[in-house]
């Protein structure tokens, strides 16, 4: 298997700040919007993101939450391991809400399909946006696509990107693994 690098720490950190830039352009000062992120590993961005929003907005404190798709996934019942869900936690309604997603990788833009049907047990969102630390332009099998990027990669369904993030990993950084294929 090869891998390669996509961010390091320092790019990771850099992305980051970027993304909360041009969320402030478009969300002000955060009093009609908030943020969710999506279960298992978008939690990571999401708290990340909120954490720098507030600190970028002198302590404000930002409204997020994480969501739960497991049973909202169209593959639920396809998996030959049984999926234990994880723990949605939003204390708020999204009632008339900017509500911006938040995931680490977009992919096939299932998981996507899947939060905004979950997304509608807590209220009807003024508009729903998505932002993805990693797009995987070419996978797509639905037709959604972020409205903010960390970073754009080209990859192919053999590749794996992984997201490493401190509060798990021990390290922020991005990954492209690849298998090796026999001539």
């Amino acid at each position: 298997m090869s891998s390669r690098q996509i961010l390091t720490s320092q790019h990771f950190a850099i992305t980051i700040d970027r993304l909360c830039y041009q969320l402030i352009e478009n969300h002000g000062d955060f009093s009609d919007s908030v943020i969710i992120g999506l279960q298992p590993r978008g939690i990571y961005l999401s708290n990340r993101i909120s954490a720098k929003l507030s600190q970028i907005l002198n302590g404000k404190k930002i409204v997020s939450g994480n969501l739960d798709i497991t049973f909202f996934r169209d593959d639920f019942r396809r998996r030959e391991q049984v999926i234990v869900p994880s723990t949605t936690d939003i204390d708020f309604v999204v009632e008339n809400k900017r509500v911006i997603l938040a995931d680490d990788v977009l992919f096939t833009g299932r998981s996507v399909r899947a939060a905004m049907d979950a997304l509608q047990a807590f209220g009807r969102p003024n508009k729903v946006e998505l932002l993805a630390f990693i797009d995987r332009k070419f996978s797509r099998e639905i037709p959604i696509e972020p409205n903010y990027v960390g970073k754009a990669i080209d990859s192919i369904m053999s590749e794996k990107v992984r997201v490493l993030w401190k509060e798990t990993d021990g390290t922020d950084e991005v990954w492209l693994n690849s298998r090796e294929v026999a001539a």
